[in-house]
């Protein structure tokens, strides 16, 4: 049986009332606190054992209906991938989520994705090299940041108006964002699962304040909402 729990904190909706979008992630992790397995490579992105954590949506309707296709079960997983997805206008990620290596792009690069990208809304990429924006199909583009997370985080919401925005990943993006106070909400998907190395979420950020406003458990899956608590809000 799902098990489900929440407080009477904020939610999305209702913060979008407020004078700006919200800046929201959310994230398959290991029980060891792993986002990506070791090993990460082109021909494995996420690392030996990552996928692992993804195989949760793959059973739900919701996820087959976001790919187009048909079928799929009627679940509490598929009642939090119809709600993460839900109310979003742009989506910020880092470099290694949109392609491998580091150094200057090649051109040729478009994405994991084929030419027809999951978002379907204006993307945001964190890197330190330039970059002509990428229009692809279904209402995507990639836009290439090369001037921190602030103007990636500025320029989304521009384009989100009332919407929120969503860190699309991967770890070190969202390390950045919460370790800079300007994540609003971390919805953790907890696979349970011990990868025992990779890529871990939750390093070098600090020490910051999350309260859980929501929790659904599944057989497959643990989906924790937090709410990241402000510093100006610990203060009051």
């Amino acid at each position: 049986m799902p098990v489900r729990s929440e407080r009477s904190l904020p939610t999305r909706t209702q913060r979008r009332h407020s004078d700006m979008s919200s800046l929201t992630c959310q994230i398959s992790m290991s029980l060891d606190g792993f986002v990506a397995g070791p090993n990460q490579s082109i021909d494995n992105p996420i690392g030996e054992g990552g996928m692992r954590l993804h195989q949760w949506p793959f059973a739900t309707d919701s996820w087959r209906e976001q790919q187009g296709s048909a079928g799929g079960e009627r679940t509490a997983d598929s009642e939090v991938a119809d709600e993460v997805m839900r109310g979003l206008g742009a989506f910020i990620m880092g470099r290694k989520m949109f392609g491998p290596g580091d150094g200057p792009w090649d051109e040729t690069w478009r994405g994991w994705w084929g030419e027809d990208p999951p978002y379907h809304a204006p993307v945001f990429v964190l890197t330190h090299h330039q970059r002509e924006p990428l229009q692809m199909q279904g209402g995507t583009t990639f836009t290439f940041v090369t001037d921190g997370i602030e103007s990636a985080l500025e320029q989304a919401r521009a384009v989100a108006g009332d919407q929120d925005v969503a860190i699309a990943g991967g770890a070190s993006a969202v390390q950045q964002y919460l370790a800079a106070g300007l994540l609003d909400e971390l919805y953790l998907h907890i696979v349970p699962i011990v990868l025992g190395a990779g890529e871990r979420l939750l390093e070098g950020v600090g020490d910051p304040t999350l309260e859980p406003v929501k929790v659904v458990a599944s057989p497959a899956v643990t989906h924790v909402n937090y709410r990241v608590v402000s510093e100006r809000a610990r203060e009051q």
